[in-house]
């Protein structure tokens, strides 16, 4: 899970931010929509990020705000911007921490990560029925579903002569 600390609200350049906006931050009284629009991006995300689900948004140490991830975008320079929908009461993540206690506390990078074994688990994509709580795969299993797949076909050649054949323009280019 990602957690972002947010610092008081300031007023930006619409013109010179990246996403148009002309505050970030949190002040009380601000609505979700424009708690989430002030301050979705521009976030400097590693690819760790791309796997979480949740991230948690606070401020002075309590958390203000709960979205579930749909994606991560580019900006125009080497920061992202999260896109997702802000969670409601009724969520378990929302109802765990919104309005309580922030889950870190006195670091200096505003972006950190949470492990928590209640959301960051997911089933591996192989359909083993294993969970996993970072990326997509036990680790090996990654490898054991695309040689299943290469097995379906016959060889490695075999498969790389059908793959050649019938991928789309797009994915052989790459």
């Amino acid at each position: 899970m990602l957690h972002i600390t947010l610092g008081d609200r300031r007023d930006v350049d619409p013109d010179a931010d990246e996403l148009g906006r002309d505050h970030v931050g949190y002040a009380p009284g601000m609505s979700e929509g424009e708690m989430y629009t002030a301050n979705r991006g521009c976030w400097v995300l590693g690819e760790r990020a791309d796997s979480e689900r949740y991230v948690l948004f606070s401020h002075k140490g309590i958390v203000q705000m709960a979205v579930a991830i749909d994606r991560i975008e580019e900006t125009s320079s080497n920061r992202r911007a999260i896109v997702g929908e802000v969670l409601q009461p009724g969520h378990r993540v929302y109802d765990i921490y919104v309005g309580g206690p922030a889950p870190v506390h006195g670091v200096r990078n505003p972006v950190t990560y949470v492990d928590d074994p209640r959301f960051d688990r997911k089933q591996c994509a192989c359909g083993c029925g294993e969970e996993v709580t970072r990326g997509d795969w036990v680790p090996g299993h990654d490898q054991r579903a695309l040689h299943k797949r290469i097995a379906q076909i016959g060889t490695v050649k075999q498969f790389i002569e059908w793959f050649d054949a019938h991928a789309p323009a797009a994915a052989q280019s790459r």
